[in-house]
């Protein structure tokens, strides 16, 4: 497998999510519950197997060296990510789910102790779910290689301490409700991804 430079990386995830149309402009709550003008609707590029299998080559081919043995990504968005990065890894894929408002593995997944688990998810901001996955391997008894996500909107904010690879860099504002001004210009908000479904 080719090593594909960081940025040219950002550069081909960037137009891949351009050419499914994933980019979205106008008001939006984050899973976050945070607001922003800018939303990556991955669901968009999820839909297309060829852009999907390009992305996750790119995310796999970050840890090709490590000596993951399986891939874990939490329900639902990062399910597709987490199968195609353990199919370029040629390793074991499972997914975590909430119970009770916790992350579990459930369906009869497992990690077993001393395993090397790759963490994969699709967009961060706070990253507030993604360190429940990680705490997660820990209390398995699974030894954390890192964690691979599509796309880092954090701006920069997001530490989660361990090794982070990510393929796109997205600059866009977050705002809390109460300051933003999207809603005081009275611009209609959508709700979007698998936390506002009722």
């Amino acid at each position: 497998m080719v090593c594909i430079s960081r940025m040219k990386d950002n550069s081909t995830a960037l137009n891949i999510f351009l050419e499914a149309q994933a980019l979205l402009k106008g008001h939006f709550q984050l899973t976050s519950g945070l607001h922003s003008d800018t939303y990556m609707e991955k669901c968009l590029v999820l839909q297309y197997p060829q852009l999907t299998n390009q992305l996750c080559a790119m995310l796999a081919n970050r840890f090709i060296n490590d000596n993951v043995d399986v891939v874990l990504g939490p329900a639902v968005g990062a399910i597709i990510i987490a199968h195609g990065v353990a199919q370029h890894l040629n390793t074991r894929s499972i997914f975590s789910e909430r119970e009770n408002g916790k992350m579990v593995l459930r369906r009869g997944f497992h990690i077993n102790p001393g395993e090397r688990v790759l963490v994969v998810e699709d967009v961060i901001t706070t990253g507030g779910s993604v360190l429940e996955v990680l705490d997660l391997v820990k209390q398995c008894g699974g030894e954390l290689v890192g964690l691979g996500y599509l796309v880092d909107r954090s701006n920069g904010a997001f530490d989660p301490g361990v090794r982070a690879e990510y393929l796109l860099n997205l600059e866009a504002p977050t705002w809390a409700a109460n300051e933003c001004p999207l809603c005081e210009a009275g611009v209609s908000l959508q709700s979007r991804g698998s936390r506002h479904l009722k």
